[in-house]
């Protein structure tokens, strides 16, 4: 009997903390694509990435993440999945994330539903609604790029099951990652708890590929509770960055290791980027009008 393949996702920088949170923080990109590519020889399949500019602030620039794109795939053949949430500015606007699109990565984030944020440059509502997710699905599908759908809470994945889902605007397999934690920052977010997860889990149609996450504290319990449910996982300093309590991670690779480890503990395998991409069912990216 063939072994459950795992996908690892690293998420090795952010959107809301940089190197005044811990110093091996990736913030540009030669440094981001050499942390990438510790991560993959690590056993990571997928990069979940932010972008900041030259000064170290959050950015949407296409332009950045182009950047990023050419020195991630100069190293390595890891997927990009970019984030298409709005930079964690006060100038920022709900639409700029989109225009990370441009820069082709193979999979992008697609947050889905109503929240809002407060965070001491940021207080404001996302405004994530059906026309707007509707539209980014659509952009997304017209370009090949595989959406990976980020459910903060049950309400959204009510509505992405039950309403997008049969729009049509997902190819197969659908793929969901869980968001744990956050709801310090974010209303609209829950706490991980195995009931929330399993509750979540159950709630899916069959055919999907899940994972979760969890924010720190909470990241090591998500992670190990997707696994024992049949799902992937995600790590890295986007989401925590502590190895355990009151010790900094060294690295994003030192948070893949550990989670790899134990799911080659539990049996499970690896996946691969290639093997990913055909689990997934990642096409080749085709760029169509401007956005």
């Amino acid at each position: 009997m063939a072994k459950r393949k795992i996908i690892v996702t690293v998420a090795p920088t952010s959107n809301f903390h940089g190197k005044e949170a811990n110093a091996a923080l990736p913030e540009q990109p030669k440094e981001i694509a050499e942390e990438v590519y510790c991560c993959l020889n690590a056993g990571a399949s997928i990069a979940h990435i932010h972008a900041r500019d030259i000064n170290g602030r959050p950015t949407n620039d296409v332009n950045v993440f182009k950047e990023i794109k050419a020195e991630v795939t100069a190293k390595s053949n890891i997927i990009t999945q970019f984030s298409t949430a709005p930079a964690m500015v006060p100038e920022s606007h709900i639409d700029d994330g989109l225009q990370v699109l441009e820069a082709e990565p193979e999979m992008a984030s697609l947050d889905c539903g109503l929240m809002q944020a407060y965070t001491p440059n940021f207080i404001k509502p996302t405004l994530w609604d059906r026309d707007w997710l509707t539209n980014a699905a659509k952009i997304m599908k017209e370009r090949n790029i595989k959406p990976e759908l980020e459910i903060f809470n049950h309400a959204q994945l009510e509505d992405v099951v039950n309403i997008f889902m049969p729009m049509g605007l997902f190819d197969a397999p659908a793929s969901f990652n869980f968001v744990f934690g956050m709801q310090k920052i974010n209303q609209g977010s829950i706490q991980f708890s195995m009931e929330n997860l399993t509750h979540m889990v159950r709630k899916l149609p069959s055919g999907v590929f899940f994972g979760a996450m969890g924010i720190a504290q909470q990241q090591h319990q998500a992670t190990i509770a997707s696994l024992l449910l049949g799902g992937n996982v995600r790590v890295g300093f986007e989401d925590n960055i502590y190895y355990r309590k009151g010790e900094l991670a060294k690295s994003n690779a030192q948070l893949v290791e550990r989670i790899v480890g134990i799911a080659t503990d539990l049996g499970y395998e690896i996946a691969s980027p290639d093997e990913a991409r055909e689990m997934l069912g990642i096409k080749k990216v085709e760029a169509t009008k401007s956005i």
